[in-house]
């Protein structure tokens, strides 16, 4: 199980690189996480245990829904109504997806009379970051690993995807939203020092003021199967306390 440090408040971090060539074989370590969960399955007995309430899954650039099952199956298996996103491969269209799952987050807070843990692994966490930012009465936390917070696909692996205009529109559109509208709910921010497909200072966030950040040595990949990584998104998802959903207050930043 891979180390886990705490950091209350933004660790140092050097200015975020530019992401050139990925180490594939060491990301793909998560063969090695997936060995080591079944081993360290026991210790799942003991972490903590919901009571029926709704959590959100949202996936990385490129990944399906698949991606998320091991820890859905995890969430279900200690009494969470844990639910796949519902737009099936993320194509890396942000403010599409955050618009079509404002409502059905809101529905799910209404029905169930909490509000609603996110998820979401790289991109996925920038899409529920920006949730818990326009619908905050809703969502009760965000835990992302390896979401990239600063200059968006400046510093990952999908940076050559984007002109050099568009990167810098990006990133002006996210230091506006950052400085106009920090994000109220807490947030737990997962990273390491051995993800090669988003420069891991790119991760620290230094703006919004419920963040805690939490290293690992798992890889980018291996994030999704690391048992420290399950355990603390179940430990997050349990110490944020539930409150009752409030349009009222959501609606005003929507």
């Amino acid at each position: 199980m891979s180390r886990i440090i705490t950091y209350p408040t933004p660790p140092p971090a050097p200015a975020p690189t530019p992401i050139q060539f990925p180490d594939l074989r060491g990301e793909w370590r998560i063969a090695r996480e997936a060995a080591r969960l079944a081993i360290r399955s026991p210790k799942f007995l003991s972490a903590p245990r919901g009571a029926g309430e709704p959590v959100i899954l949202i996936p990385g650039w490129l990944a399906p829904e698949a991606s998320m099952q091991p820890l859905r199956q995890l969430l279900r298996l200690k009494r969470y109504d844990a639910r796949h996103w519902g737009m099936g491969t993320n194509r890396g269209d942000v403010a599409t997806y955050v618009s079509s799952l404002i409502p059905t987050v809101r529905e799910l807070a209404d029905k169930s009379g909490t509000s609603i843990p996110l998820i979401g692994w790289s991109l996925g966490g920038v899409v529920a970051r920006e949730i818990a930012r326009n619908a905050p009465a809703e969502v009760r936390c965000v835990v992302t690993y390896g979401t990239p917070v600063v200059g968006g696909p400046s510093y990952t692996i999908a940076s050559n995807r984007y002109s050099a205009a568009d990167r810098e529109r990006i990133r002006a559109r996210i230091d506006d939203r950052e400085r106009n509208n920090p994000i109220r709910v807490p947030i737990a921010a997962v990273f390491s020092r051995r993800d090669t497909i988003v420069s891991w200072p790119a991760c620290i966030d230094r703006v919004n003021p419920q963040v805690t950040h939490y290293e690992v040595d798992a890889t980018h990949f291996s994030m999704g199967l690391d048992p420290a990584v399950w355990l603390l998104v179940l430990q997050r998802i349990q110490a944020a306390a539930p409150k009752r959903s409030g349009r009222s207050s959501s609606r005003s930043r929507s």
